[in-house]
């Protein structure tokens, strides 16, 4: 007999999907039957459209505190955490699935729709399903799989039977592969309006990544002094798997490469102002792009966000809010001089110090000497962001006595020749001063250019990408590179993504090249979290030690010379500085933070599940 649930249809205009070729005619807001629904095919995309904007997972653009808990960036005020939080972005969510399952169920026995018109549809549930899982393992490890089951509740029913152990963590990634294998062939290989559905390509894409995932920790946890593992492998993979999962990834990155639709957006000229504007608009810009495949769209009126208007730098605001974010030195540093001579590796700004500083005639020229991705990435002082100019000042370097000194005042002062002394943007350190810079960066990543993007009335449409043509290129990079080692094809792969952004070609490829280009690439994607987690180097490089540079979170003043007895008089200076004024704790990842815990509520309600290491 067909099950009479309820399916709560709520206005589809959570996500942009409204605006996808007719994708939703109209905007249901009652709960409505499972008959009704699934004999409409208007009702059951707009069911559909309603999970899309159930599945936002990770970092978001409309909470942009998620992005300041790493060595990426940090806020304006005070924080006195000591480590990293265990379960940040973890996914329990069983409702959901069942939510997934009813639509699925439904789809299937509904008359409304021909099989052919099923199909897709069917492609995107478990897709989305798919993409659930495994952002729900990448955090906890192996969890309970329920397949395609709907479970419904009967008073005085044997509860037992609803309680599904937690597979093995080999098991859920092979799970999300499988599924991702087998409904790419059900889904459409074309692209679509702002990217807002899933495709072929998106199947492709998370297989690619669950597999690639799946062999680092098959790898890396075994090389680990003290693997993390538990007695029945929901957590931990043998290391015999690495390179089984390994072809799995190189096979589907290749074909989303070779045969999608997709291609690098590429700019002919060589300039480093070009070369920073084409990276920021393959990531950022919505007509016209080529190699953004899966996103959160955001779309005006109603369905945008705050993050440009809380994130934009203090002398461009555009209403009450600026300047959440500071980016670190840390990522800045991350991004190579173009005339290095170890491309692909990270190097530290060679700026001297109070007594013996390095000058430059612009606040720009210390930072256009770097890979151009940082200005696509980043506002630097003086680099320019819709027409306007970032003004970032921490101070001045005057003489006293024939010996150089820096001289501070709040923000927004002049001295008496009305040479700014101290930007109304910052940098500044006083906690009690808030919305100002704290470290000499601001992000442009995700930063919103049409006129009111800043101001709550109107809010960003900026979209949020899961996934981009350029993670294929470094997935079947790192794949080959695990497999075969620097070979043609490994540098081919890696050698792409870097022709793109206009820095040196790779003659030989390292893991430290890899993990490079990953911090490089994505900042602010939403990646490093998770990759320095399945290479297991999180604890590595944030070691808790204030010795340790990678550890501590540290910006670079620009402090603007002024003595007109002196030949650098308007040059400009620049000074680290490590932010302990509000941030006294260095990034700190203990072994425990590689995996969630299991709360105790689920472990109650279903004791066939285990708990995690550490826990």
């Amino acid at each position: 007999m067909k099950k009479k649930y309820l399916f709560s249809v709520i206005a589809a205009g959570l996500l942009s999907l409204s605006s996808c070729s007719g994708f939703l005619d109209q905007d249901p807001d009652t709960i409505i039957t499972n008959d009704q629904l699934y004999s409409d095919p208007v009702l059951i995309k707009s069911a559909l459209a309603k999970l899309y904007g159930d599945i936002t997972f990770g970092q978001r653009l409309d909470a942009p505190e998620d992005y300041t808990f790493l060595d990426e960036s940090i806020r304006y005020w005070r924080e006195e955490r000591q480590d990293q939080g265990r379960n940040w972005w973890i996914q329990y969510n069983y409702d959901l699935v069942r939510k997934m399952n009813q639509f699925l169920q439904g789809l299937r026995e509904s008359t409304a729709l021909s099989d052919t018109e099923k199909a897709p549809l069917e492609g995107e549930v478990r897709l989305m399903r798919a993409w659930y899982y495994f952002c729900s393992c990448r955090v906890l490890g192996g969890v309970p799989i329920v397949g395609d089951e709907v479970f419904d509740y009967t008073p005085g029913m044997d509860i037992t039977t609803v309680q599904i152990p937690r597979s093995t963590e080999a098991a859920t990634y092979d799970y999300i592969i499988n599924e991702c294998h087998t409904i790419a062939d059900m889904m459409s290989r074309e692209t679509n309006k702002n990217s807002a559905r899933a495709n072929r390509w998106t199947a492709k894409m998370l297989e690619a990544r669950a597999a690639l995932y799946a062999a680092s920790i098959a790898k890396y946890n075994a090389m680990m002094v003290n693997p993390l593992k538990t007695e029945g492998a929901e957590v931990g993979i043998d290391a015999s798997k690495a390179n089984s999962y390994y072809e799995i990834a190189l096979t589907a990155a290749q074909e989303v490469i070779t045969s999608s639709p997709y291609s690098l957006m590429k700019t002919n000229s060589t300039k480093w102002q070009d070369l920073a504007d084409n990276f920021y608009n393959a990531i950022c810009e919505k007509n016209g792009n080529t190699e953004v495949m899966w996103v959160r769209d955001y779309v005006y009126p109603g369905q945008t966000h705050g993050f440009t208007k809380s994130c934009i730098p203090r002398n461009m605001n555009q209403d009450v809010e600026s300047s959440m974010m500071s980016v670190l030195l840390n990522l800045v540093e991350a991004y190579e001089p173009l005339s290095t001579s170890t491309p692909g590796v990270a190097a530290k700004f060679e700026t001297g110090n109070v007594q013996d500083p390095v000058f430059f005639d612009t606040p720009t020229e210390l930072f256009t000497a770097r890979d151009p991705r940082l200005g696509g990435t980043v506002l630097y002082p003086g680099s320019f962001f819709n027409g306007m100019e970032t003004e970032l000042q921490g101070g001045q370097l005057n003489k006293e006595n024939g010996a150089w000194t820096i001289k501070t005042s709040t923000r927004g002062t002049q001295d008496s020749d009305g040479n700014v002394i101290t930007a109304i943007s910052g940098p500044y350190e006083p906690r009690d001063d808030r919305q100002c810079n704290r470290t000499g960066f601001y992000i442009r990543k995700f930063f919103y250019t049409t006129p009111s993007a800043g101001t709550i009335g109107r809010g960003s449409e900026m979209w949020s990408p899961y996934f981009r043509l350029a993670e294929a290129y470094l997935i079947a990079a790192e794949a080959s590179f695990e497999l075969k080692g620097s070979t043609t094809e490994s540098l081919g792969y890696i050698n792409a993504i870097r022709e793109r952004a206009g820095v040196q070609p790779l003659t030989a490829l390292t893991f430290e090249n890899i993990v490079h280009e990953n911090q490089v690439e994505f900042a602010f994607e939403g990646h490093r979290w998770w990759d320095l987690k399945r290479w297991r180097l999180a604890d590595k490089i944030w070691n808790g030690d204030s010795n340790n540079p990678s550890a501590q979170r540290r910006g670079l003043w620009p402090y603007l010379v002024v003595d007109k007895g002196d030949a650098n008089h308007g040059k400009w200076v620049f000074f680290e500085k490590n932010m302990t004024e509000i941030y006294p704790y260095p990034l700190k990842f203990e072994l425990r933070h590689y995996y969630g815990e299991f709360e105790n509520g689920w472990l109650n309600n279903n004791p066939k599940l285990v708990k995690n290491p550490y826990q």
